[in-house]
């Protein structure tokens, strides 16, 4: 099955300007589509970005994070495992301008279900997840269950 997405990024860091030198502008954009709130987004503070707004490599980040968690809460409704809280400190490496690893520290609470089958759903969330699928870099997975 095919899935096609569509947004658009537009540039608002333009001081009067525009790109005459390196340092005569900012990094901030708009990302938007139709009908959804923009995110503010800027490059990572070591590049002279603005550290207020979402850089893209925290949206990736957060992509891969989300995915799984989406991945992982359809699999335990199906399997029967009730989960009441989910939260995920994730962290990323990035050296030499690519990312090395991402580690995903999810949190669950479940209220019904087995254990050990919750956290196996962890594995199957991963190879299901279409950001891990997608990138050339590990996505670890190191999850606890309350």
């Amino acid at each position: 099955m095919k899935h096609h997405y569509k947004l658009n990024v537009t540039w608002t860091g333009n001081r009067g300007s525009g790109t005459s030198g390196y340092r005569d502008y900012e990094r901030d954009h708009l990302i938007g589509a139709p009908g959804k709130t923009a995110i503010a987004g800027s490059s990572d503070p070591a590049f002279r970005g603005d550290a207020t707004r979402w850089n893209p490599e925290e949206l990736l980040l957060a992509s891969a994070c989300a995915c799984h968690q989406l991945w992982y809460l359809h699999l335990c409704a199906d399997a029967g495992i009730v989960v009441t809280a989910y939260e995920d400190e994730a962290e990323g490496d990035m050296r030499d301008e690519r990312f090395e690893r991402i580690a995903l520290r999810p949190r669950v609470t479940i209220a019904a279900g087995d254990r050990a089958l919750a956290l196996q759903l962890h594995h199957t969330a991963h190879q299901k997840c279409y950001i891990a699928n997608s990138v050339n870099f590990p996505i670890l997975c190191e999850p606890v269950i309350v």
